[in-house]
């Protein structure tokens, strides 16, 4: 018997969902920020390394996909690991997917406002204007405004999100082409800034010699896929839960790699990788590729790029807000956390409670680390990489473990729900434990330490002691489910085929 836990009914088709999960990764917002360190790992051969980043994310998702065919519930990997390995699994698979996009809103909302004030200093043709930014007690408090419109949005239901993020992908995705053909055109065409032939030797990750360099671009890009999930923790209420959600995550990274592999060709065919004022290579560029390099490519019409990279981190921040929302309702209708998280809004049919925390939590933890400096911040993002790799491993592994009684039966399950998971979520795994050990050198993020430990490390760890203690507090007051009264493990095969009829 599915649950109801009050959420509004076949709200959002593939379609939506697919846009809904385009915006969540934010695909002009992380080019802008992720494609130049990419090239400055990769060179010619981001191609490769963005193909490679791209296969576990791809293997995840089919991992996900599979289990939300099964049990298409808004706790994900929450819900999916507690009846895979027990509610202490479980519960911590939950807290990494909140903490995550918790990290990510406050990145996403500071990056919406540098924009905000950038977009308008150019209409106002004031430059002094896009210095407001700097100024902290202008910059935090329009930050908390941009969280509350994301968070009004996403209380007043998925059609409203799915409105707006129609417009908002709509005009990223014709920014990003419009840069992208001009860039190639006028590369093959004598303007170029330092013409470089596409080759296909761009796509062959064995040209690199060099395999740390493959590891680290890989670790770069699996930031950039990360957020296709959202997709899956508004599973109940999309048309044909079953299958629209895990379809709707296998469609969006498909879109977005195509539209990362294009960009990275369209930059380092126009502007080379070299050191030059605007090739790929300069480090100056690579903080934001799109503001340096728009102008150069598009002339009068660079303010497209502005503009979309705007709507790209605002829509972000609004879908993201998704996730934590669903995933703390769902913790609460399963007694994991207080029945308070369980409360929807009567007239929209949303997570209330959930969504209002998510919101708070975020514009708090922003506030805060923007007083503390603005290395520290920085570092949470980099910290962010910890927990992606964290929930998503889980969650794949999750899938190996739940259908263990079916990987033999047939030659899909064997690949769909043991190979593929394996490899996915296996490589996620290592991929966390090397970051983790990468990141106590204090010369990992902003360089920054806390007695002699990188502060990525501290930061990181820390998030996952914290959900430990807060674990160990709902265990003393709430211990009905972690007696497994509320949201029973699965133990065999003819459990499975019970759980959703």
């Amino acid at each position: 018997m599915n649950e109801n836990k009050g959420l509004a009914k076949n709200r959002v088709g593939l379609f939506g969902a697919i846009v809904i999960g385009i915006s969540c990764i934010a695909p002009t917002y992380t080019l802008t920020s992720g494609i130049g360190p990419a090239i400055s790992v990769a060179g010619k051969h981001v191609p490769a390394i963005l193909l490679l980043g791209f296969i576990p994310m791809l293997l995840v998702a089919i991992a996900y996909r599979e289990l939300n065919s099964r049990v298409p519930d808004s706790g994900t990997s929450f819900t999916w690991a507690t009846k895979s390995f027990g509610p202490w699994v479980g519960w911590m698979g939950g807290w990494g997917l909140i903490s995550a996009t918790v990290l990510v809103l406050s990145n996403l909302a500071a990056v919406a406002v540098d924009f905000f004030f950038l977009l308008i200093a150019q209409l106002a043709g004031k430059p002094e204007i896009a210095d407001l930014t700097r100024n902290l007690w202008v910059n935090i408090p329009t930050t908390i405004v941009f969280v509350a419109v994301a968070a009004y949005v996403s209380y007043r239901g998925l059609e409203s999100t799915q409105y707006l993020q129609t417009i908002l992908v709509g005009i990223q995705l014709i920014a990003i082409v419009a840069f992208d053909s001009v860039a190639i055109y006028k590369a093959y065409n004598g303007q170029g800034f330092d013409f470089t032939p596409i080759e296909l030797n761009w796509f062959n990750p064995l040209s690199i010699d060099d395999f740390g360099l493959v590891a680290a671009g890989i670790s770069l890009s699996i930031f950039m896929f990360w957020g296709w999930d959202v997709t899956l923790t508004m599973n109940e209420e999309t048309r044909d839960p079953e299958k629209t959600p895990g379809r709707a995550a296998t469609g969006s990274v498909i879109i977005i790699i195509a539209l990362y592999v294009l960009t990275a060709l369209a930059i380092v065919s126009w502007g080379g990788i070299g050191s030059g004022e605007f090739s790929a290579g300069n480090p100056d560029n690579q903080e934001s590729v799109f503001a340096t390099l728009s102008a150069p490519v598009l002339g009068p019409f660079a303010i497209l790029i502005y503009i979309s990279v705007l709507c790209s981190s605002f829509a972000s921040l609004q879908s993201t807000m998704v996730s934590p929302a669903r995933t703390l309702l769902a913790m609460g209708y399963y007694k994991a956390l207080p029945p308070a998280f369980s409360k929807i809004s009567p007239k929209y049919k949303t997570p209330s409670t959930a969504t209002l925390l998510a919101a708070v939590v975020s514009a708090v933890f922003y506030a805060i680390t923007r007083v503390i400096s603005e290395n520290a911040l920085w570092d949470t993002i980099s910290a962010l990489g910890l927990m992606i790799c964290f929930y998503y491993g889980m969650t794949a592994i999750a899938c190996i473990w739940y259908f263990r009684s079916e990987l033999m039966t047939s030659v899909r399950g064997f690949f769909y729900r043991l190979v593929f998971p394996a490899i996915g979520g296996g490589f996620l795994l290592v991929m966390f434990f090397v970051t983790a050990v990468d990141s106590m050198n204090p010369e990992y993020g902003s360089g920054n330490s806390v007695f002699g430990v990188g502060t990525v490390f501290v930061l990181g760890m820390g998030i996952l002691v914290t959900g430990v203690v807060l674990l160990l507090f709902t265990r003393i007051f709430h211990p009905d489910f972690f007696l497994g009264k509320t949201l029973p493990r699965i133990n065999s095969v003819d459990d499975q085929s019970e759980v959703y009829m």
